[in-house]
């Protein structure tokens, strides 16, 4: 990334500081800060530098990788609280695996998950009513797959998440349905030559439709779910005040509800 990206977050964080409003910043949200590459290590060096440069900006760091992290990180380096630490489960298998580590970094203010591509149903149950005092999740992301190959969403994975997160008190987005919805949302884009899955059986039966991305939206039990977390150095501030950026050089489209700005290379 270019000199120029590197320095935007500052222009961001002064900016923040002068509105007393905490922006948010989805870093390298096309890449893995934590790849363990050796070749990665001096950026990865320069980047918790810039984190420690920016208090008013909430850092979202999310990790296929989150098993790594402690091993990537210098010895006795402690996150910040202005890091969002984050770990992509797709499945149950992947969450019982990773979201043990994730719960492991007490210092970030918010752990959170995203489970997009949700590709099964997903039992939080374990990890969202934690001992009083210990660390747990704060925030769960959940969508659909988009993109060539896509793979259906059964709408009972994410209703399931969403309600294990009201009970709980935890906050929780949808992001998207992906390419395939809900035939219930989109009747009238059901052609005969649409093409369709079946989950369940009987009664039970739901069916998805493929009518991409644009035509599925977000609508999930008759609302979008757009609950964001705090940081505990926040002040209170309306959510409609808070703002993203995306410190990438690769472009992005606007998603969810993740208005991204872009930090390019002049």
């Amino acid at each position: 990334m270019s000199d120029a990206a590197w320095h935007q977050p500052i222009k961001w964080d002064k900016e923040a500081a002068a509105l007393q409003v905490r922006q948010r910043v989805f870093c390298a949200s096309m890449g893995d800060v934590f790849e363990n590459r050796e070749d990665l290590i001096p950026h990865r060096m320069r980047l918790l530098r810039l984190i420690a440069d920016t208090p008013n900006l909430d850092w979202l760091l999310l990790t296929k990788r989150i098993h790594l992290v402690g091993k990537l990180l210098p010895k006795g380096y402690e996150l910040p609280a202005n890091v969002w630490l984050g770990a992509t489960v797709e499945n149950q298998e992947v969450a019982d695996k990773m979201i043990r580590y994730l719960l492991e970094f007490e210092s970030p203010s918010v752990r959170f998950l995203s489970c997009e591509p949700l590709l099964g149903p997903i039992d939080l149950g374990a990890y969202l009513n934690r001992p009083e005092g210990s660390p747990k999740l704060d925030w769960v992301i959940a969508g659909g797959e988009s993109g060539p190959g896509s793979r259906p969403m059964n709408p009972a994975w994410p209703l399931a998440l969403m309600e294990q997160c009201t009970e709980a008190g935890v906050n929780f987005h949808f992001k998207q349905w992906g390419n395939w919805a809900p035939v219930s949302l989109v009747p009238g884009l059901v052609k005969r030559s649409t093409k369709t899955q079946d989950f369940g059986s009987g009664e039970s039966k739901v069916s998805v439709a493929h009518v991409g991305k644009g035509n599925a939206g977000r609508t999930l039990a008759g609302q979008h779910w757009d609950e964001f977390p705090e940081t505990r150095t926040e002040s209170e501030t309306p959510d409609d005040l808070q703002q993203e950026f995306s410190l990438t050089e690769l472009p992005r489209r606007r998603h969810g509800a993740f208005p991204v700005r872009e930090a390019r290379a002049a």
